[in-house]
């Protein structure tokens, strides 16, 4: 075999690895975002208040205690396999597992001996049994960290994306059953908090198991043969190695904890600045949790979104290790603007259909204004995404978590400044700001190292003739819909009612706004043609039913 067509090989490879850990991803988080709804159906939203400030801690510890070195164990032991030194990647996944099983230890103690104070600073004491049972998760996560990392640094990415599913649907069973059989028992609210916070730990375990079970099974095909004629090479040292690891990791694992910190801020303010504010303990965390029905359909249009318009970002680096300047110019703009007009339709569709989607998911129309505010997260947020990924991309891994260090100290004045005076609508609006200050930041970043421009027609004046489009079309499918049902002599709960209204209008208004942004010339052949493959599905499709401004140009073409 030539030496391109093994690197073409390499790249398909490398190409179908990215792609199934992708797929495993979205699938792994949408069901952890979609457990959310059970979980505040049954448990009420006192529970799911306990619930959604203990959450954001455990995230925080278990990116701590992990972060950073999946990436650096697969950096390590890919140059180790390349050289062909089967015995030095080993080594590199005993190292870390070492390093990562005292990390878990450390942080299990932490989370676990120190819940009553984590509790006292969320001034909350109903946390405790929730905090101390997502401890035990850290027994677990670490070490199937480390395992994942080898297997990514083989280029095999099937273990790592299968785990990451079993993990999540047996965390989501596990707490789905405590959360059943608590409740039905009529256990306090603490408890069926800390039982869906137990899942966590199930699943971990669930997820190492089957890591263990791909070790195992590593071990009998063929790669004891490989260490054979290794078996009178020296091992490298110790202490360096675990050097090499940790300084690579924890850059990596500083960048991470960003995100969490800034949701960690909700959890320290709000029940304190409600209680401060008159309401009891209970009604404050009742408060909180009706505050995380908004974020919970945020992460998950954020997600979707995100997914969707990230898919784009790999090719900044080819065209970056090219040095084609022009290019990362192009691809910019495009990300950006895919990114943004995927946000502003979800964020705007969210906040026309917050009232029955709130109804349909949550069972009444409690935090439907914060809802409706929470909504324009959305578009901030996946911006952020995009264009940390961007700045990632171009080797500038610190300008993003900088930048969201700096929005997370706003969030906080906001939260402190805002929520006396409107209550949890204040806190969405400080989110909606302190993730704006983040995107317009990076945005800022983005046009000093590329030189790129974002032009008002494809921004401003074009999109928002869509949006407009949109919504009244959704203000007339909700307005329709409802009076329909209303002479319709069938017998229907008020939730079935708005869960019918909900689908007619979100499926409706994206399939307005899919059709609008190419009617009005918001994307055009050009940018299809830019985005790869795009040229031979899509345009022939959009030229045959006229959705394009101006098909006739495609045809000269």
């Amino acid at each position: 075999m030539s030496i391109k067509d093994g690197a073409s090989a390499t790249g398909s490879k490398l190409l179908k690895g990215a792609t199934i850990l992708g797929i495993a991803a979205v699938v792994s988080k949408l069901m952890g975002t979609l457990q959310k709804i059970p979980l505040q159906n049954i448990g009420g939203d006192q529970t799911f208040g306990v619930y959604s400030a203990v959450y954001p801690f455990y995230i925080l510890i278990m990116f701590l205690a992990t972060a950073g070195f999946p990436v650096a164990v697969s950096k390590f032991v890919s140059e180790r396999t390349a050289q062909g030194n089967e015995r030095g990647a080993r080594r590199v996944l005993y190292v870390s597992s070492m390093i990562l099983m005292l990390t878990g230890l450390l942080f299990f103690c932490i989370l676990f001996f120190g819940a009553g104070l984590i509790a006292g600073w969320i001034h909350n004491d109903q946390t405790k049994p929730a905090i101390q049972s997502a401890a035990f998760a850290l027994l677990f996560v670490p070490q199937m960290a480390s395992l994942r990392g080898y297997f990514q640094g083989r280029q095999n990415m099937v273990p790592t994306a299968i785990s990451q599913v079993i993990e999540q649907g047996v965390r989501v069973a596990v707490m789905l059953m405590l959360l059943l059989y608590l409740h039905a028992a009529h256990y306090p609210d603490s408890w069926i908090a800390a039982g869906a916070t137990f899942g966590s730990a199930a699943g971990a375990l669930a997820g190492l198991a089957y890591m263990l079970y791909c070790w195992f099974k590593e071990l009998k095909n063929g790669s004891a043969e490989r260490l054979r004629g290794q078996a009178e090479e020296k091992d490298e040292p110790l202490f360096p190695l675990v050097k090499q690891i940790v300084y690579y990791a924890l850059p990596i694992c500083l960048g991470s904890i960003v995100v969490p910190i800034l949701n960690i801020v909700d959890s320290f303010t709000m029940p304190r600045l409600l209680h401060l504010h008159g309401l009891s303990m209970e009604a404050a965390m009742v408060q909180f949790g009706v505050y995380n029905r908004g974020l919970t359909l945020v992460q998950l249009v954020s997600m979707i979104a995100g997914s969707v318009a990230v898919a784009i970002v790999p090719s900044i680096a080819e065209a970056k290790a090219v040095g084609s300047l022009r290019s990362i110019r192009i691809r910019t703009e495009l990300s950006v603007r895919l990114t943004w007009l995927l946000g502003l339709a979800s964020s705007a569709g969210l906040a026309m259909t917050a009232y029955p989607v709130n109804v349909m998911l949550y069972k009444n129309t409690e935090g439907t204004a914060a809802i409706a505010i929470l909504a324009f997260t959305a578009l901030f947020s996946t911006l952020n995404i995009t264009s940390a990924s961007i700045l990632q991309g171009m080797g500038s891994v610190l300008i993003p978590a900088v930048n969201m260090l700096l929005s997370t100290a706003l969030k906080a004045v906001l939260n402190v400044a805002l929520l006396p005076v409107w209550g949890i609508n204040g806190t969405a609006a400080a989110t909606v700001l302190a993730f704006a200050m983040a995107a317009i930041l990076n945005i800022i970043a983005l046009t000093r190292r590329t030189g790129v421009r974002f032009s008002p027609a494809h921004y401003l004046y074009k999109p928002m003739l869509a949006i407009i489009g949109m919504c009244v079309l959704l203000f007339m499918l909700i307005h329709g819909s409802e009076a329909a049902l209303r002479s319709i002599p069938v017998s229907m709960t008020f939730r079935q009612a708005q869960t019918i209204v909900s689908l007619i209008a979100v499926g409706g208004g994206a399939l307005a706004f899919f059709l609008l942004i190419f009617r009005v010339g918001v994307i055009d052949a050009k940018d299809l043609e830019s985005v790869p493959n795009a040229g031979r599905k899509l345009l022939p499709l959009l030229i045959r039913f006229r959705l394009l401004g101006r098909p006739q140009a495609v045809q000269k073409k």
